[in-house]
């Protein structure tokens, strides 16, 4: 197996951006030329990783070991480069509008925030990478308190709040994936990702499998937003936009996702999966929290909180996928979090630019703001287009593979709970753009104009790439290829 350090060099780079972030305090041009400049070189290695991962191969690397047989291992495989894609991708673009929000917000403690951002990015890396259970756990636990900081950015009382609830729910999940990390070790003698799972030649009774499973749920499922665990998500929403992007498009959410398919793919595996039930319990607690958490946002008044209900519902799409136990099931939940991605980031950039332009966070004061603010509200457009499910945008592509799973399991109930999610996200964004369009705005958009460019920009160029996956979902990356090379060596592992 081929070894080299740019899984290593991606990780570190991020990090290696701090001190100079830090140092160029006082010289914001400089100080945001770091994070760029880190973000891009991030990007590119990632990049390199790519066509080692189209063909199936694993590049590993072995720092040192923590303990006897438990080292701390990097493996950039094909779905961790996946993964790593669209992170360090999208975060070159959060990166710029970052630039845009800040200044035009006016935001305190803006060095903090760009260092924080930096070690969240290396974090998320770090978990892409992540060879085996134990790196799995101390990169994933270094996001959560990276993140913390953002999330408590206004330091005021409701950030704060928010910010104690963050730490309490995932806190408490990194306690129980230790656990199960440790049952794990303790039956499997081994804490290595392994297609297919590590339980294969284990005596498993029914309620150590459960036991497991659950510890498992519980650990990745605070990140994955499943329901009961999720109400960490929309009290995050007191943190500045940029960050919203971040725990809702890019690294929070999505290493639990992430983390998600590891455990079914790579912990358990399909045949244990199956044999016990356990896809049965994801599979009910994916279809409850996307139906609960679509028809909680048409209460939300605030954008960013109707947004977080909508990132709630659109993570299970991803759990579900996983649990249907199908190739093409896994492959359209693999779509969903590249996908997911650019749509979602889409819109908290759009939220983003009218709070700090028109002061607005309220739906219900947006009347008539597609008229200054028409790039603004065309991205926002796609971006609700796709998230309905609605062609050409990505998330129609996505949401078919996952359709398509269902039935080659011969499930129907998924392909139901897909539609009557499709239309109540129809629901609860399509009155946005109709009110944005359509109605009279006050005399308060006098004078108004478009954003920031670099918000305006960033905004616009995830709208098009979500057009342009769903017309290509193998344009640039490869997305299609990557998700089935990894949906078969989970089904048929060597």
């Amino acid at each position: 197996m081929e070894l080299t350090y740019v899984p290593l060099y991606a990780v570190l780079v991020s990090l290696a951006a701090v001190p100079f972030i830090l140092l160029s305090s006082k010289k914001p041009n400089l100080r945001e030329f770091w994070t760029i400049l880190a973000g891009v070189i991030k990007f590119l290695l990632v990049l390199t990783l790519l066509p080692s991962a189209l063909q199936g191969n694993t590049i590993e690397l072995e720092l040192f070991e923590i303990a006897p047989n438990l080292p701390l291992l990097l493996k950039a495989d094909t779905f961790g480069v996946f993964f790593a894609l669209i992170a360090s991708g999208l975060w070159i673009f959060t990166s710029f509008y970052s630039i845009g929000y800040m200044r035009g917000h006016h935001e305190k403690k803006q060095t903090r925030y760009y260092a924080s951002f930096a070690i969240c990015l290396s974090s998320t890396i770090g978990i892409a990478f992540s060879g085996n259970l134990l790196t799995f756990i101390i990169f994933y636990e270094m996001l959560t308190l990276a993140t913390y900081p953002l999330v408590i950015h206004s330091e005021s009382k409701k950030g704060i709040a928010a910010g104690r609830k963050y730490l309490t729910y995932t806190l408490t999940a990194g306690l129980l994936l230790i656990a199960a990390a440790g049952i794990t070790y303790s039956l499997t003698g081994t804490l290595e990702f392994k297609p297919g799972g590590v339980f294969g030649d284990t005596d498993l009774s029914n309620t150590m499998a459960i036991t497991i499973f659950l510890l498992f749920l519980a650990g990745v499922g605070v990140k994955a937003g499943i329901m009961p665990l999720h109400s960490w998500l929309p009290s995050a929403m007191a943190a500045p936009t940029p960050v919203s992007a971040l725990l809702h498009a890019v690294a929070v959410v999505k290493s639990g996702v992430f983390g998600v398919i590891r455990v079914v793919g790579f912990i358990f595996g399909p045949e244990i999966m199956a044999e016990f039930g356990l896809n049965e319990i994801l599979m009910v607690l994916a279809g409850i929290t996307i139906i609960a958490a679509s028809l909680l946002a048409f209460a939300q008044d605030n954008l960013k909180r109707r947004l977080a209900y909508s990132t709630v519902g659109h993570l299970s799409y991803i759990v579900l996928g996983a649990a249907l136990l199908t190739e093409t099931g896994l492959i359209g939940s693999m779509m969903h979090i590249a996908f997911h991605a650019t749509m979602k980031i889409t819109l908290f950039f759009c939220a983003g630019a009218i709070m700090v332009n028109l002061h607005k966070k309220n739906i219900s004061n947006m009347n008539g703001i597609a008229k200054v603010m028409p790039w603004t509200m065309a991205a926002f457009t796609i971006g609700s287009m796709g998230l309905a499910g609605i062609p050409p945008v990505n998330g129609f592509v996505s949401k078919w593979y996952l359709a398509s799973g269902a039935l080659e399991g011969g499930m129907i109930i998924p392909v139901i709970i897909l539609v009557i999610s499709g239309l109540l996200n129809v629901g609860y964004f399509f009155p946005i753009i109709h009110r944005a369009y359509f109605k009279k705005g006050g005399p308060e958009l006098e004078g108004h104009s478009e954003a920031s460019p670099f918000m305006v920009v960033p905004l616009m160029s995830t709208a098009v790439l979500s057009i342009l996956f769903g017309l290509n979902p193998d344009l640039f990356f490869n997305f299609f290829d990557m998700a089935s090379t990894v949906a078969a060596s989970i089904f048929n592992p060597i």
